[in-house]
């Protein structure tokens, strides 16, 4: 267990947003994508599916087929779209493509009230609604669709930068790691703090019971290693047709380990997860790029403890063991 102290100086980049008292860390839960891996560029990708589908509507066939119709569209511009890949980090796939979805509603005259209010909180980062006045075929209609979507997006992930990225990364991890993330998780597993990968990508699972799937392959091309006693305890993350917000992956781990909130530390460049961690109890930690100005007056806006670039320096920070 290790001591989080913000009151001495901070080192150079370093901000300190929302001020706390020293506090006992045991268990630290990190994002992934964006926050420890460079592996991912998906704005681009999430701009263009989210923006092809506002604009044009849901497309139909299979996810391949969806990705394909959606690929057609790679050379034009998507501005708002844009703005919301930035405004929603985080979020889940899923709640992203209802976005997309609902936007879309606007285009067949199946739009309404109730709709733009939900339009409007997903920009607020809210993910699950009151769906009173919405019918269950309609609503099935939208799970299904938003499941096809996030698979052709997952798709186009991977072939446009994610797979050539991956096999870079595999040949020099370093390079594709924020800088100090692995000495920084080397650091808290030495003085016995517990590290947790929290993630809105899909974790699967094999016979065995040991996680796959393509972000489970990013995290092993970058050294970082699952399972119990290893750098990394535990890799926890969402489904493919059932939305899990961020939030309630921390509390169903909270609740299977036995963990205490006020003991954790969370760690990410999403909004969901600062916004969890704020509301479970926890000291939050924004891994934000100093260019990323928007995204840090989000995360000001959420209250979060501590803005940093990277890793480096971060264990000055921890001034006692326990």
């Amino acid at each position: 267990m290790l001591k989080i102290n913000p009151t001495q100086t901070l080192p150079p980049g370093f901000e300190l947003v929302t001020p706390f008292a020293p506090r006992q860390i045991s268990c630290v839960f990190h994002d992934i994508d964006g926050t420890h891996s460079k592996i991912r560029e998906w704005v681009p990708v999430m701009t263009l599916v989210t923006g092809s589908v506002a604009a044009y509507g849901m497309f139909t066939g299979t996810p391949l087929e969806i990705a394909a119709e959606i690929r057609r569209h790679r050379d034009e511009s998507f501005p708002e779209a844009h703005r919301f890949a930035i405004e929603s980090a985080g979020l889940s796939a899923l709640t992203q493509m209802e976005w997309a979805l609902r936007m879309a509603r606007r285009l067949n005259g199946n739009n309404n009230a109730l709709n733009e209010e939900i339009i409007d909180a997903i920009w607020k980062g809210n993910e699950i609604f009151d769906h009173a006045g919405e019918s269950a075929e309609d609503l099935l209609l939208l799970k299904e669709q938003a499941s096809a979507l996030f698979k052709a997006y997952e798709i186009l992930l991977l072939e446009m930068g994610r797979d050539q990225n991956l096999a870079a990364a595999r040949k020099n991890p370093e390079e594709w790691r924020i800088p100090g993330s692995m000495d920084f998780l080397q650091f808290l597993k030495d003085n016995g703090v517990e590290n947790y990968f929290v993630t809105g990508a899909v974790v699967e699972y094999d016979s065995s019971g040991s996680p796959k799937g393509t972000m489970y392959e990013e995290i092993k091309a970058l050294e970082f290693h699952v399972g119990s006693g290893r750098l990394i305890e535990g890799f926890c993350g969402s489904t493919w047709d059932v939305k899990l917000p961020k939030i309630e992956i921390m509390r169903q781990l909270i609740h299977k380990k036995g963990l205490s909130p006020e003991q954790i530390l969370v760690i990410g460049d999403g909004r969901s997860e600062i916004f969890a961690g704020k509301e479970l109890g926890c000291i939050t930690v924004s891994r934000l790029d100093i260019q990323a100005g928007r995204a840090r007056e989000i995360h000001r806006q959420l209250k979060t403890n501590l803005i940093v670039p990277d890793f480096r320096q971060f264990d000055q920070l921890f001034l006692s063991k326990n």
